[in-house]
């Protein structure tokens, strides 16, 4: 996860510079109080803990068929059948944890 992301998720207001994606070499700016590193690291941790936790919405993202698609599906075969055609199957694949 993004140093800058998480610094951000702790302090909006901060500004910063960030070498290399390292922690040890951030600049702190603009009178912007130091956030001590392992604050840092534990919200890096929880933002990528909870991307993780998405990724079954990404997986089944790439796998529904365009709207259009699905669109098209419903005119001709209803709600209840595009349900059980093109929305379960996906659903089934990449189940919610």
């Amino acid at each position: 996860m993004n140093i800058l992301k998480a610094v951000l998720s702790i302090n909006p207001e901060a500004q910063l510079d960030v070498y290399e994606e390292n922690i040890k070499t951030i600049n702190w700016r603009g009178g912007t109080e130091p956030i001590p590193e392992a604050e840092i690291q534990a919200e890096m941790e929880r933002l990528q803990a909870e991307y993780d936790a998405l990724q079954y919405q990404r997986d089944r993202k790439t796998e529904y068929p365009s709207t259009a698609d699905q669109l098209d599906y419903i005119y001709h075969n209803g709600i209840a059948q595009w349900k059980s055609d093109m929305v379960k199957p996906v659903k089934d694949a990449h189940p919610k944890p």
